[in-house]
């Protein structure tokens, strides 16, 4: 049975890998040509697929990669896993997903199975997949699912494989296709009532995350203000074995997930007459925070940083992997160099960005950051000089120096 995926990015490439692991045969699908053009020299930016892996799958002529998408167009099963950003306003931009149904109803046959990953509003299967694919494909016997996304980039415990996965059909069968794919390769299945379910779960998940975030971000604030550190209050309180969960202040959030999926929901909410004031403050919170903390960072410097120079540790959203998607370290960045200060930064994960690169850890500074604590960044020159430190990491280790936050 052939499988093709929509969109060969941190989410579609390592399915398409499961899938043909799995036995199945699978081609990846992007309208990317540089990317494919890497993808078949067997290189990849995602940390949950290695070189190996794509050399022999291809060698064994279970996985393949093309822009064209008539290439694909005997695959059965077909998964969309596209990028679902937002636009100004915090509003949604479908244009990937809707270009991405444009193309499946060129291929697209009775019978076959449409599975979404993208992470998008309540009822876009529903809505706005199912009637795009219908009425340019002139069918009307496809068969659709929802499976939303659940992957951790660079996380080393959970997979693909062993997240447990969320789904629904619009029909029985639909629903029943979907399992079968997906018990293929996932350890666990949890089929919902209704797509709708399967699509408000996964926004709702992150947006709990999101919501805990400005909370703990909004404390630190009233915390720095009676002079004791957020951190030792939440370790405190999460030696309470139950009714708590620990969350650690930030300067932002960064990743696809968190800053974009409580915008889909609230969005959501929106269209059948909801405000949703707890998603909205939780934007507003977690967007400030970069220029909350550069001024408190300004203020730890005796009140001005012209002139000041100060090294970054760690750019990426999270530890450990070379994605700078929504970056809150970025805005920091730019926030700092606002009020006067030179700013450099190390990351052993970016090399260049935006005409800047990595710089190894110094010690002529007046102050160095650790924003993202990468396992690979050694801390050793700036402890053995007794360089001015201050953590911003949204962690409970210790690392020599005081959180700031």
């Amino acid at each position: 049975m052939n499988v093709t995926v929509i969109g060969q990015g941190y989410v579609g490439l390592p399915i398409a890998i499961f899938a043909a692991e799995a036995g199945y045969t699978v081609g990846g699908f992007d309208i990317d040509l540089d990317k494919i053009k890497q993808l078949k020299n067997s290189s990849s930016d995602s940390p949950e697929v290695t070189s190996k892996k794509l050399i022999d799958l291809q060698l064994q002529s279970k996985l393949r990669f093309s822009a064209n998408i008539f290439d694909h167009k005997a695959s059965t099963i077909f998964v969309i896993a596209v990028p679902t950003p937002l636009k100004e306003g915090f509003t949604p931009d479908l244009s990937y997903l809707k270009k991405a149904c444009e193309l499946l109803a060129k291929v697209v046959k009775s019978g076959d199975l449409v599975v979404n990953e993208s992470t998008s509003y309540v009822g876009t299967l529903r809505n706005f997949i199912k009637p795009i694919i219908d009425e340019l494909s002139g069918l009307s016997d496809i068969n659709y699912a929802v499976a939303p996304e659940r992957i951790d980039p660079g996380n080393k415990v959970w997979s693909v494989k062993n997240t447990p996965r969320i789904i629904a059909g619009l029909t029985d069968q639909a629903t029943r296709a979907a399992v079968a794919f997906y018990t293929s390769f996932c350890d666990s299945i949890n089929v919902v009532v209704k797509p709708e379910v399967a699509e408000a779960a996964k926004l709702f998940e992150n947006t709990f995350r999101h919501v805990n975030i400005a909370l703990v971000n909004e404390f630190s604030e009233i915390a720095n203000k009676f002079g004791f550190s957020a951190h030792e209050v939440i370790i405190a309180s999460a030696t309470k074995p139950f009714g708590f969960l620990p969350f650690f202040p930030s300067i932002g959030v960064g990743g696809h997930c968190i800053p974009v999926d409580p915008s889909y929901l609230a969005f959501s909410a929106e269209q059948v007459g909801v405000d949703s004031k707890f998603i909205n403050l939780a934007n507003k919170i977690n967007i400030s925070r970069p220029k909350e903390v550069a001024d408190r960072i300004r203020i730890h410097l005796g009140g001005a940083l012209k002139g000041k120079r100060i090294q970054i540790a760690g750019i990426t959203y999270k530890p450990n992997v070379s994605d700078l998607r929504e970056s809150p370290a970025l805005e920091l960045i730019k926030e700092l160099r606002s009020l006067g200060a030179e700013v450099l930064w190390h990351d052993p994960h970016i090399q260049a960005f935006s005409g800047e690169y990595s710089q190894p850890l110094v010690t002529s500074i007046d102050l160095g950051l650790i924003v993202i604590p990468h396992n690979a960044i050694d801390f050793t020159i700036w402890k053995n000089s007794n360089t001015r430190v201050l953590d911003l990491s949204a962690n409970a280790t210790n690392y020599g120096w005081p959180k700031l936050l």
